[in-house]
This record gives C-alpha cells, structure tokens and sequence, in this order.
C-alpha cells in the first residue's frame, strides 16, 4: 500500500472512512483526557475529518496531517476556511488562526513540527496501516513526540482473514505491544458489527470497536469493566 492508493481514493470519491459527523466517541471520551485548551492536538492522516473543526472550536490548536490535497482543499472549500498556503520544510502547510493542515508524508514530520504536540487523537490512522507501516508510525511519534503526550485510540479488532484491509484490525495484544513501557487504559469496547452492514456483507463474523487512553506518563493500567 503506497501514496497512489491513497490519492487515488480521493480522486475516485471512494471515502466511506469519511464521515458526515464529530465522531461520537470523540464527544464523549475526550474530557476523560484532562486536557485544557490551549494545549495542540495532533491528528494524523486527518483527511477531511470534521472532527478537526469540533476540536478546533473547543479552543485547541489544532495540526493535521493528510498525504492527499485533495482531501484538505475540500476541508478548508466546505467550511470556508480563510487559510494560507506556504512551504515549510517537506510539506505544504494551509495555515488558519491555530489550524495548520501539514500536506505530505506522515513519515516527514520532525521534532520541530510536534514540539508544542500535548496530545494526539488517532480514530482512522492506525488502523489505515498495514501491519509493518503501524509499528514505524507508532515508533515515528514516540520518537519525536515531546514527553508526557497523551493520545485518545480508536481502533477495531476483527478476524483480518474475513476481509482485506483497510481498515485494518489491530488487536489490543498489538496495541499493548505497540505502545509497551506506555499507560494504557481502555476506555470502552463494544461490538459494532450491526452498525456494519457492509463489513458483515462482505463476510465479517466479529468487530470489536476499542476506545484508549494512552499516556507516555505510564500509571496503573485498567480495562472497561
């Protein structure tokens, strides 16, 4: 899986990743965090996320970072957004009052461009990675992340033989793995095939959706009940 897929699917309108709506476990989890505006969030392989925009009015610096232009040219065209284009470094950047929209390779940020990063939310990001490009991206923000980062997980989990990905199914052994020396804490695990016709469709006997708190501050780790 290489840059072409991904632009391609911008290009072809085949986005079903996108949706029309803040996410909901974004809404309901994200004071469990503790995190006090004006700390910047981090929100990797963004696309056109709306809930960008949510944390963005929240009062939170916002950096995105998307491979596709496509993608953040339709974000800054659907919610008329006055940003500004310049080069900074290996990127593009769409600069807009604490919105900065990073165009280019995940994989090019330095510690530069995260050094104000407090936390990272991450609904579509790993799961949108095979199973060797999830471990150099987790291995890419523990190494250039400043210390004491938090990051709001969303994941899912499901037989990978039942179908190819993405999404990809991460399960919480690879996350622990992932993510080992770190605070981990699962905030929420429910079963969401039925919200899933088109995965069960497509043959998919289980899909677990996992919510997590991970903290690079380790503390005592604890499961949804």
């Amino acid at each position: 899986m290489d840059a072409d897929f991904w632009h391609e699917r911008w290009e072809r309108g085949e986005i079903g990743f996108h949706k029309s709506r803040v996410n909901p476990l974004l809404l309901h989890w994200w004071p469990s965090l503790g995190v006090k505006s004006p700390e910047t969030v981090l929100v990797p392989l963004c696309g056109k996320s709306l809930d960008m925009l949510w944390l963005h009015e929240q009062g939170y610096p916002v950096i995105g970072v998307e491979l596709s232009r496509l993608a953040l040219d339709d974000f800054i065209k659907e919610h008329a957004l006055p940003c500004q284009w310049q080069s900074r470094d290996d990127f593009e950047v769409a600069l807009c009052d604490g919105l900065d929209l990073y165009c280019g390779d995940f994989f090019a940020l330095q510690i530069v461009h995260l050094e104000q990063v407090r936390v990272v939310y991450d609904r579509a990001a790993l799961i949108a990675l095979p199973q060797a490009l999830r471990a150099r991206y987790v291995a890419h923000l523990r190494e250039h992340l400043p210390a004491g980062w938090k990051m709001l997980l969303i994941t899912l989990d499901y037989p990978q033989e039942d179908r190819p990905g993405p999404p990809f199914s991460v399960p919480d052994a690879e996350v622990r793995s992932l993510f080992a020396g770190c605070g981990i804490e699962v905030l929420q695990e429910c079963d969401v095939l039925d919200d899933h016709p088109v995965f069960r469709d497509q043959g998919m006997t289980r899909l677990s959706e996992r919510v997590y708190l991970v903290v690079d501050d380790p503390a005592p780790e604890r499961s949804a009940g």
